[in-house]
């Protein structure tokens, strides 16, 4: 089975999460910042990963530490379930609207982690959630995980519709990328025999 449990406590998070890459979608997400939670739960749906997270962070502060742990918990767990990768296919590029917004994610599940953000937002918060934190979460998935990740927004005005575009734009491209490739069943997708 391609499933992990990654369990991660700090002074200033403790947070449980679980995958299954095989899954169906299926999401039971609690880290106390509802943005945050809909984010995730719509990652879990569209890339059909099964994926349960509880956190719980310092909020009394603000939202950062308890977004970021999640996003370097949850890569842990990619990671964990992915083992020596044999048989993904490996990388996945696509282009997913969200109503007038429309973002590029390009992934490389290569065990080199590197991240290229960009997308604007409009405002600082939507809703209570720090627009910010969006990088700041997939920059956490992307060192963890230990993938190369391209995210990359090209146009859109409403700043809900621009996280959410880069958040399925992830989900659809970890979709493809995890998925076995048949006619390379066994095999670790590098010509170095290794990832």
């Amino acid at each position: 089975m391609r499933a992990a449990t990654v369990k991660r406590k700090t002074n200033e998070t403790d947070i449980e999460v679980a995958i299954d890459l095989d899954g169906t979608g299926a999401s039971a997400i609690a880290t106390g910042i509802g943005f945050l939670d809909h984010m995730l739960d719509l990652l879990a749906r569209h890339s059909r990963v099964d994926v349960k997270i509880r956190a719980q962070g310092d909020l009394h502060i603000d939202q950062h530490h308890t977004t970021e742990d999640c996003g370097i918990a949850l890569g842990q767990a990619f990671k964990q379930a992915l083992g020596d990768m044999r048989g993904i296919a490996r990388y996945c590029d696509v282009h997913v609207p969200m109503d007038e917004a429309l973002t590029r994610v390009a992934i490389d599940i290569s065990g080199r982690p590197f991240l290229v953000f960009k997308a604007q937002f409009a405002h600082g918060k939507v809703g209570t959630f720090d627009t910010q934190l969006v990088r700041e979460w997939f920059q956490a998935f992307a060192m963890n995980a230990g993938i190369t990740l391209h995210v990359e927004t090209l146009y859109g005005a409403n700043d809900h519709h621009v996280a959410e575009s880069c958040f399925k734009g992830l989900a659809r491209a970890l979709r493809g990328a995890v998925s076995i490739d048949a006619r390379a069943a066994g095999e670790v997708p590098s010509t170095k025999g290794l990832l």
